[in-house]
């Protein structure tokens, strides 16, 4: 079969590389939420070979990311477990967690019962890294995202670019504070977060 493909991931994984080789230095285990095409999973995991990567997203992802996985993957690299935000979490003694490009594909809930597992089934975790776009105060970073954030709207009203303010927020109600706010490529952010 052919692998699933997105050129977002591959045009992005080398510049969050660094930014995770810093945040993820003491950390062993990460759990990655929405690994999609799990381009990000094995790029992280060939290059942070310090961490055991564990990608995870919902029953109609697997199939694509498993093979890419069993393709790609560095030997002994989990395979993706299933995981919806909505239902519980995988307990695997992740110490960080790592998510890219979902914050504004998931429903409002979904964002909320994300951070909720932090303070649940991922207790143990130290460390967040949450990439993609974000608004601040409620502004649009540039008429790209704005189109962009549009766009999601049109296909379900509950998706959009969320505002900053608000994922500090629930970061904030399950322990953990904002350590870094990276500038990204593409009018993009990598959010780094500590507790």
């Amino acid at each position: 079969m052919s692998l699933p493909f997105s050129q977002a991931c591959e045009n992005n994984k080398n510049p969050i590389l660094p930014v995770l080789t810093t945040a993820f230095a003491d950390c062993t285990q990460v759990l990655e939420v929405g690994s999609g095409t799990g381009q990000h999973a094995v790029h992280f995991a060939h290059n942070l070979s310090h961490l055991c990567w564990q990608a995870s997203d919902q029953n109609d992802y697997l199939h694509g990311l498993q093979a890419r996985i069993k393709a790609e993957g560095i030997a002994g690299q989990p395979l993706a477990v299933e995981f919806n935000v909505f239902n519980q979490a995988p307990d695997g003694g992740y110490d960080a967690l790592f998510t890219a490009n979902t914050c504004h594909i998931m429903p409002t809930e979904g964002v909320q019962r994300l951070f909720q597992h932090l303070g649940d089934t991922l207790r143990g975790v130290k460390k967040v890294c949450i990439y993609g776009p974000f608004n601040y105060a409620g502004n649009f970073t540039s008429d790209s995202n704005k189109a962009f954030d549009e766009l999601l709207r049109t296909r379900e009203p509950d998706m959009g670019i969320r505002d900053i303010e608000w994922i500090i927020s629930l970061a904030q109600a399950q322990g953990f504070k904002l350590v870094n706010d990276h500038d990204m490529p593409a009018n993009n952010r990598l959010l780094e977060f500590s507790r």
